[in-house]
């Protein structure tokens, strides 16, 4: 049944989101995972200590993040399973809020709003709240740019990845995976005090979200067949030429997939705290001018391939059930 709870948390995800009030009232599971790294942060990783040692720590805290909440949601899985009539529906419910369609879909329009109604200042402010490059940096083809790349990889990294997860290993696997993404993107950087202790928890999430990643892309080419304007073939050989190219094992796929389905340059060089990353083209050739009407068309096709993934998991649960009937005893 892992495959529908991830097909029913996708529709109900997609349907009603992360409500506000929810999340003022007891926060959001991130948040939640982010109270626990925090601590371990502060309790395990000393700079006294020699980095074998930190990367050591490093490696017993990966195992707290991830195995802790997913043995609790492994709980709470079978016991509402047993409890309750509606069990699975809860359990989908519950597996909803490790997905952000309907958030990552608001904050990147918000972007193309803002470049629209305020210029490259308003858009500046707006981007920031989902990219970590340093947006002062930034003018209004570079704002454009990072929105579209940070739709592409968080479609991967905040939807396909923890329904994929969730598929195979229920409301358990979508923990597991979505703690220790949140533990690479508070730990897993190259920075003197993380380093070595975050070592495990960057590498983890590059292993663990690499087949999310590909069919990320692959959901991109195939959403480029459906949108008016949208170059499929395009889409398909930017993502087999580039999408190694790119510093991070994983980001490259949906990146160079969404460049090439939209004629455009992405990634290259970009700064991070004063730093300056140097990094390969995705969609290397295409143009780098993107504007506000480059973001409202990658959100088509994140639309379309969000609908893509919702109808492959509609299918797969399908198939699931059919052959459970089929195998069950009379």
């Amino acid at each position: 049944m892992s495959i529908l709870i991830a097909f029913l948390s996708l529709a109900i995800e997609r349907a009603l989101g992360y409500p506000d009030w929810l999340f003022s009232a007891i926060g959001h599971p991130v948040t939640w995972f982010g109270r626990l790294i925090s601590f371990l942060d502060r309790t395990l990783n000393r700079a006294t200590d020699s980095d074998a040692q930190r990367r050591r720590r490093g490696v017993m805290a990966l195992l707290v993040i991830v195995l802790v909440p997913a043995a609790i949601a492994f709980a709470v899985q079978l016991l509402l399973w047993q409890t309750f009539p509606t069990g699975l529906i809860i359990t989908a419910i519950l597996a909803s809020s490790l997905l952000s369609q309907k958030s990552l879909a608001e904050h990147v329009e918000a972007v193309a709003d803002a470049l629209d109604t305020g210029g490259l200042t308003l858009g500046r402010i707006a981007v920031s709240r989902i990219v970590g490059r340093d947006p002062e940096k930034l003018d209004k083809a570079g704002v454009a740019r990072a929105a579209i790349e940070s739709l592409a990889e968080n479609f991967s990294d905040g939807i396909v990845a923890p329904a994929f997860w969730t598929g195979v290993c229920g409301l358990a696997g979508g923990v597991a995976y979505k703690a220790a993404n949140t533990a690479d993107s508070m730990i897993g950087h190259r920075t003197p005090r993380h380093e070595a202790f975050g070592w495990a928890a960057a590498r983890f999430d590059d292993w663990i979200n690499l087949p999310a990643s590909r069919l990320t892309g692959l959901l991109i080419v195939l959403a480029a067949f459906f949108v008016k304007g949208a170059d499929p073939r395009n889409a398909w050989q930017a993502m087999r030429r580039d999408a190694n190219k790119h510093r991070s094992p994983n980001a490259g796929w949906p990146e160079a997939a969404m460049a090439g389905a939209l004629g455009l340059a992405l990634a290259g060089p970009r700064s991070y705290g004063g730093v300056v990353v140097e990094d390969a083209f995705m969609g290397e050739g295409g143009r780098r001018e993107a504007e506000s009407l480059d973001i409202r068309q990658a959100l088509k096709l994140y639309q379309v391939a969000d609908w893509l993934l919702i109808a492959l998991f509609a299918i797969l649960s399908a198939i699931v059930i059919y052959l459970d009937i089929l195998i069950s005893p009379v």
